[in-house]
This record gives structure tokens, sequence and C-alpha cells, in this order.
């Protein structure tokens, strides 16, 4: 059985930066056929996709996080984190990580497409 448990989250301040992380188990990851995310869900709001790292190759960031955002794979650990800096109060929200072995680049950016999901991380940035 697939599990994806996270960890950190938290409490920052405006302007501050925070590392979220993944930790996969129960199935076969590969790194040439797995796409790797994170997905935000702020209260009254949809889940929304962040970032993904796509087969083992590219990453890729949602427009309003540009930059601010690194998503990073670590295969002998089997984890994939999300460093994130600059933030707002815009980025308060609960943030999961998701896998997925059949996306491609037109669909990797739709969160409702991932099959697998962690348990879900509040991140709240104080003003």
């Amino acid at each position: 059985q697939v599990k994806l448990v996270q960890s950190g989250g938290g409490l920052v301040q405006a302007g501050g930066s925070l590392t979220l992380y993944c930790a996969a188990s129960g199935g076969t990851f590969s790194r040439h056929t797995t796409t790797w995310a994170w997905c935000r869900e702020a209260p009254g709001k949809e889940r929304e996709f962040v970032a993904a790292l796509l087969r083992g190759s590219n990453s890729y960031n949602a427009n309003f996080v540009k930059g601010r955002v690194t998503i990073a794979r670590d295969n002998a650990k089997n984890t994939v984190s999300l460093h994130m800096n600059g933030l707002t109060s815009e980025d308060t929200a609960v943030y999961y990580c998701a896998a997925d072995q059949s996306l491609i680049l037109s669909s990797m950016r739709t969160a409702r497409n991932y099959d697998y999901w962690g348990q879900g991380t509040q991140v709240t940035v104080s003003s």
C-alpha cells in the first residue's frame, strides 16, 4: 500500500522560508515514470498545483510562486521536498505532496489527476 507521509510546516513570519518533506513507502516509484508534486488548499478554495518534478526530469512551478519554491527529490531516501522562500500571507494553506505514475506535461498541473496523496501539512504565514 502506497503511503506518503509529510513533515515540516508550521508557523512562519512573512518573508521567511520553510521546507516541507514527503517520505514515500509501500510502492515502487520509478524515477522515469513518477511525477512528484506539491499542491495546496487554502480555506474556501480548491486544491491547486504548486510545483512538480516530472518523471525525474524537469521541475515546474505554478505562476503564482515562480522562483520562490524549489521541489527536489532524494532518490536514495525516497523523499521529496519543497523549499519555499519569500512567504506571504497568501501562501497560508494546507500543503499536500502527491505522486502519480501516468502523468505527462499537459496533465501534471491539475491537482485532481494525482493518485497518491500525503496527509497534508498546515503552513501559516503571519504578517
